[in-house]
């Protein structure tokens, strides 16, 4: 379990830096700062952002899923409050930071279905009209 944690945090700290490095309304003081920033985001993501995406469902519903964005720039801004030294300048800076670490978790999921494909959780097969399964 402890390791599980330890992968989130890295993966979390690796991605706040690309997106420090490329959003300029986002900022980090140092190294400590950016370690603490991934484990406040680690934790409000996993405590806070539940609450907020089952109180917004039928907003979430209704823009297509689209409003998980907002929550997600929502739990970056709360990083930034509760973080000295992490800042972020703006929801304009937190929406696009939000989107940044949205297509890093994905390309960081597509490379470890990569990596590891027997243990990848999505699987697509096709059956034609026939009924007959198709090898891939």
């Amino acid at each position: 379990m402890w390791i599980e944690w330890l992968f989130l945090w890295a993966a979390t700290a690796a991605g706040l830096l690309v997106t420090v490095w490329i959003v300029p309304g986002i900022r980090v003081r140092d190294a400590g700062a950016l370690l603490l920033a991934a484990v406040i985001l680690l934790l409000a993501n996993s405590f806070v952002r539940p609450l907020l995406l089952m109180l917004t469902l039928p907003l979430t519903v209704l823009t297509f899923g689209l409003f998980v964005l907002v929550i997600n720039a929502l739990m970056l801004m709360l990083t930034s409050a509760l973080v000295p030294g992490f800042e972020v300048r703006g929801f304009g800076s937190a929406l696009l930071g939000a989107i940044v670490m949205g297509l890093l978790t994905l390309l960081g999921l597509l490379l470890l279905g990569w990596l590891f494909p027997e243990h990848t959780v999505i699987m697509i097969q096709t059956v034609p009209h026939g009924g007959r399964e198709v090898p891939f």
